[in-house]
């Protein structure tokens, strides 16, 4: 649609102000050019996220807000360059294109989401659902969205019940998965895109366990509430008819603030990987005239969602540190070479990671990367850690730069509370805090 908004723009353009409605060939690559704009603009402001959940209405104001930023930015950039005969043309110029743009986007898209949304409504597509419970208010919800004239897209998978419960209110209805332990491996092996908790009043206490389960994973979880979280305003409905619900993990960032992270990462971690070549290049050679082995490390992490990956590092140990089993550093640990000391009090030993971040598997800051093994024992202590697989794991933390390495799992205990935080206040200005701090720490060589 931008494509040929431009073109017929021109071409009317042209018709008024020249009197001449030809199109030359550099007219469609400027067309071209054009349309690639407004796809990233869209972009930014989620546009082409998650395409069976649309609101006509969000959509609608988001595509006037960045409809009009881009004009502007197009009008400030092209049209005032152009010759023209008065301030009349210039304000037909940019009311002209607005409107084009504005409506051949926003009608497209309020007949493609209102076909989809029919489409939802008639239980043709929907949302793999997860129901936690099986007494009276799992039944009670169960027949309320499954009973709705029109579907709010939720399409009910099976059900899981809390261990020491026999009660089966679904018996020939809905399947039965088993209990609340198997739900990460539920939720991996059938899809499950929707997880809705609705336990009795007696088994509220086990709400919090259940979503420590479904943190680390990529569903939307949703709790059937109780008076109280009415009474204090925590119940919000996005439709009219529709059940009312607590969403349990609203969106940590708005869609354009995360592009604008990852679009910082990927640019600092080119700056840095480019600038830092020549002390790659020394560290390299220090390290393998140190000790015998290679000069890179590499070792399995966990990382959003709960997926593995491999963390590059500068090797800091010596060849086989490990070899009686996984075991955190200490001071004065007699693992560590006498570079890898070096490395370690100024952190260089990291900076292979910035490849990390240009792959996806990691952000500039971010919660530290653990390894399954610790995560085990980490859980046991603060279940809630698993909220940390939410967001991108990073080369650097508010609870690095607070702890440094942790030599036991009380210390990465200790250092959650601040990643936690990190996820509530998540923002590029407090990245740009924590990096300045790190510096700091780095210049004074006070990691370990």
């Amino acid at each position: 649609m931008s494509y040929g908004v431009w073109l017929f723009f021109v071409l009317v353009r042209r018709q008024v102000i020249e009197g001449d409605p030809k199109l030359d060939s550099q007219q469609f690559i400027n067309a071209g050019v054009i349309s690639l704009y407004w796809l990233l603009l869209y972009s930014i402001a989620g546009l082409y996220r998650k395409p069976y959940r649309r609101s006509r209405l969000w959509e609608f104001s988001q595509v006037l807000t960045f409809t009009i930023g881009g004009v502007l930015v197009i009008f400030f950039s092209i049209f005032l360059n152009d010759p023209v005969p008065n301030y009349q043309v210039y304000r037909m110029t940019i009311t002209t294109y607005f409107t084009l743009q504005f409506l051949s986007v926003a009608i497209v898209r309020l007949i493609h989401t209102s076909y989809t949304n029919r489409r939802i409504q008639k239980r043709m597509i929907g949302y793999p659902t997860l129901l936690v419970g099986c007494g009276a208010q799992a039944l009670s919800i169960y027949e309320e969205l499954n009973g709705m004239r029109r579907s709010l897209g939720y399409m009910f998978k099976g059900f899981v019940s809390l261990p020491d419960s026999s009660e089966n209110v679904f018996y020939g209805r809905l399947k039965r998965f088993g209990t609340i332990d198997r739900i990460p491996e539920i939720i991996r092996s059938r899809k499950i895109e929707e997880v809705i908790i609705a336990l009795e009043a007696d088994e509220s206490d086990k709400i919090g366990e259940i979503i420590d389960l479904c943190a680390q994973l990529n569903v939307n979880i949703k709790i059937l509430p109780g008076m109280y979280d009415y009474i204090v305003g925590t119940v919000k409905v996005t439709h009219i008819l529709g059940a009312p619900l607590i969403e349990v993990f609203p969106q940590i960032m708005q869609p354009s603030a995360e592009f604008f992270k990852r679009v910082f990462d990927i640019g600092f971690a080119l700056f840095a990987l480019i600038l830092l070549g020549p002390v790659y290049l020394v560290l390299a050679i220090i390290i393998k005239m140190d000790s015998r082995g290679p000069i890179l490390y590499k070792q399995e992490r966990i990382g959003k969602f709960g997926h593995p990956f491999f963390i590059y590092k500068f090797r800091s140990m010596y060849v086989d540190a490990e070899k009686f089993g996984p075991a955190l550093s200490k001071d004065n640990d007699p693992r560590i070479t006498k570079i890898g000391r070096t490395m370690r009090k100024l952190r260089l030993d990291e900076l292979p990671q910035f490849w990390n971040v240009l792959k996806g598997d990691m952000s500039i800051v971010g919660p530290r990367p653990e390894r399954q093994f610790y995560i085990d024992q980490i859980v046991k202590k603060a279940p809630h850690y698993r909220h940390l697989h939410r967001v991108r794991p990073g080369i650097t933390s508010w609870g690095q730069v607070k702890y440094g390495y942790a030599e036991n799992v009380d210390e990465m205990v200790e250092r959650l509370k601040f990643d936690i935080l990190y996820l509530e206040n998540m923002s590029l200005s407090l990245d740009l805090k924590i990096i300045i701090y790190t510096v700091i720490v780095m210049i004074e060589g006070r990691g370990k």
